[in-house]
């Protein structure tokens, strides 16, 4: 144990890379910025033919009947929960997500219940959704976290016995699938972040979708302080639009997305079939029947087969040249912003999310990553492993 400790590179070993791999690809190609610069020479600049463009093109990619764009994945999240929640409603999420899917519940004036998430794919568990439904019970909030669907059939299934609505949090999960059909498909609203660092990223933006004709009005209003003619306003809304610069980023990059997404489901598969082999790291598991965007790529670490914590296997591992990143370090309940919210719910705090914030990290995952580099961070996974396990 302590000659395979002492090469590591976190103790004066040698690397396994001399550089850092990249985490992830972000920025703007040549072809983005062209398409930025027609509007900035057109002078359109506000919310005009490029964001209508985006909002066709990317409904139909996911197969969803009405897209809509609006300033970023945030707005996205207030336009579907004012669209189809009222305030009191109790709606139900997973303490296993990023903060604005349960926050912008909370400002909406919804009563946030929170449920617990599956220990391999991460997503929500439908069997506690069921078992936190009461009469109060009004919809049904779920995140396709790090781009994997969740089990939509048995998330509808519940809704429909219920009579729930059901929002999907895509923000992770452009272009992900389930069992043969774009995620856009299901549901009452989906919503996308465009944020710099997604599969799809334009620096900031989002889009919502919808099937329903009135959700998808009613989040219009709300898109544009309740405008429906020209100073004629039916409803109180707000200013959540997207700028044609933007909208054409997002045109240009909509483009690539289906070749970079398969080669991000062809990392994955790499990463499958070394990682399985490799003794107390567990690989995410897609849900039956889907075909996840595989936005993040975010194992556990089983510390009970290592002399280490996860934190300090993952220094080990940005020593070697892998870069990680823990998304994320608390459940929300853990989070101070859900105090009164989780003594609402009588203290109850989700145990797997719980257990989860302490054992995930994820690695390198996006389309530029090479053969190569795939194999090279999996061997240094190999290597930390064997150098601290028991």
């Amino acid at each position: 144990m302590a000659t395979a400790t002492a090469e590591l590179a976190i103790n004066g070993g040698t690397p396994v890379f001399e550089s850092n791999v990249p985490f992830m690809a972000v920025g703007l190609t040549e072809k983005d910025i062209a398409a930025a610069t027609e509007v900035l020479h057109s002078g359109m600049l506000r919310a005009a033919s490029k964001c209508a463009a985006l909002e066709t093109k990317f409904a139909e990619m996911t197969d969803a009947k009405i897209g809509m764009t609006c300033a970023n994945g945030t707005c996205a999240l207030q336009l579907a929960y004012g669209a189809t929640i009222e305030r009191g409603d109790e709606v139900i999420v997973p303490a296993w997500t990023y903060i604005a899917t349960a926050s912008m519940l909370v400002a909406a004036g919804a009563k946030v219940v929170f449920c617990d998430s599956l220990e391999d794919t991460y997503q929500a568990d439908p069997a506690d959704i069921e078992a936190k439904i009461t009469p109060n019970t009004k919809a049904i909030a779920v995140t396709h976290i790090y781009g994997i669907p969740v089990d939509i059939d048995a998330i509808q299934a519940i809704a429909d016995k219920h009579g729930l609505r059901v929002i999907y949090d895509c923000a992770q999960a452009h272009l992900a699938e389930y069992k043969g059909k774009g995620i856009g498909a299901f549901g009452d609203v989906c919503t996308y972040s465009f944020y710099a660092t997604k599969n799809l990223g334009t620096g900031e933006g989002g889009i919502v979708t919808a099937n329903n004709d009135e959700i998808a009005r009613k989040m219009g209003l709300l898109r544009s302080h309740g405008e429906t003619d020209k100073y004629v306003h039916e409803a109180i809304g707000f200013n959540y639009r997207m700028n044609d610069i933007t909208g054409a980023i997002g045109l240009s990059k909509l483009d690539e997305l289906p070749a970079q997404t398969n080669r991000r489901r062809a990392v994955a598969k790499l990463y499958h079939d070394r990682i399985d082999a490799i003794d107390g790291i567990h690989r995410p598991v897609p849900t039956e029947g889907s075909e996840p965007a595989w936005h993040l790529y975010s194992c556990r670490f089983d510390e009970a087969r290592f002399n280490c914590t996860r934190d300090e296997f993952t220094a080990a591992l940005n020593k070697e040249g892998v870069p990680t990143a823990l998304h994320y370090p608390k459940s929300l309940t853990e989070q101070p912003a859900f105090a009164d919210v989780v003594k609402a719910n009588g203290g109850h705090e989700p145990p797997v999310a719980l257990k989860l914030a302490k054992q995930v990290f994820s690695i390198p995952m996006h389309q530029n990553l090479t053969d190569e580099q795939v194999h090279g961070v999996c061997d240094a996974i190999e290597k930390v492993a064997s150098a601290f396990c028991k």
